[in-house]
């Protein structure tokens, strides 16, 4: 996909329907990061000065006519939402995403070494959830596959606390990462790339992975 000019007809559409009610627009994701694959979502951050109901159905019409709509997801929210928002999640949100309209900037002074040390906590604790419940009762592939995704991201906010700072591309991150989150970042990119997965084995370095981030982050 020609995602710069697929963004380029987004933002026209976009401010057709909102106009100056728009603080902030970005890409997220894969392709923001330059790692698209024919697989990738394409993930939109809209920001608005207030979000009601109404304009969740507009921007839904809007997107249901540009083309690749079953690739598109993302984030869609007001702007006071967006300051009181949990700062843990606002660590990957900001650091991961690509500014196409206005800027993050105000979200900077929530993004401290104690949202850091959670975002890394809360991605553990869920990642923990989520693996052993996979290995009891669904045994999913495509669950484990999302898993690691999940995981990827966690692995980049390990890093940026070890490093001080965030490498938006996970392949420049996985070279500076270490041991066990070196191998959950590497495993993830394999099976972004298509590897086969070997459940068990795969599950059990997750497990791991988040168990020491549950005991340790």
């Amino acid at each position: 996909m020609d995602i710069a000019g697929w963004t380029d007809n987004f933002l026209l559409s976009l401010r057709a329907l909102f106009g100056q009610r728009l603080w902030f627009a970005g890409l997220q994701g894969s392709y923001a990061r330059g790692e698209a694959t024919g697989e990738s979502d394409i993930d939109m951050v809209v920001i608005m000065d207030t979000l009601a109901p109404q304009d969740i159905r507009a921007y839904r019409a809007m997107l249901d006519a540009l083309p690749g709509r079953d690739k598109l997801c993302g984030f869609l929210s007001g702007k006071q939402e967006l300051l009181a928002w949990e700062p843990a999640d606002l660590f990957q949100l900001y650091h991961d995403t690509k500014p196409l309209l206005g800027d993050l900037r105000p979200l900077l002074e929530k993004l401290d070494d104690k949202a850091v040390k959670r975002a890394i906590k809360i991605g553990a604790c869920n990642l923990y959830h989520g693996c052993v419940h996979n290995m009891l009762y669904t045994q999913s592939e495509d669950i484990l596959r999302g898993l690691y995704k999940s995981a990827a991201f966690t692995a980049q906010a390990i890093c940026f606390q070890q490093t001080g700072q965030y490498i938006r591309r996970q392949q420049d991150a996985m070279r500076l990462l270490q041991g066990r989150e070196r191998a959950i970042l590497q495993t993830a990119l394999a099976l972004k790339s298509g590897a086969a997965v070997d459940f068990e084995a795969m599950s059990d370095a997750l497990f791991a992975f988040a168990r020491h981030w549950v005991m340790n982050g």
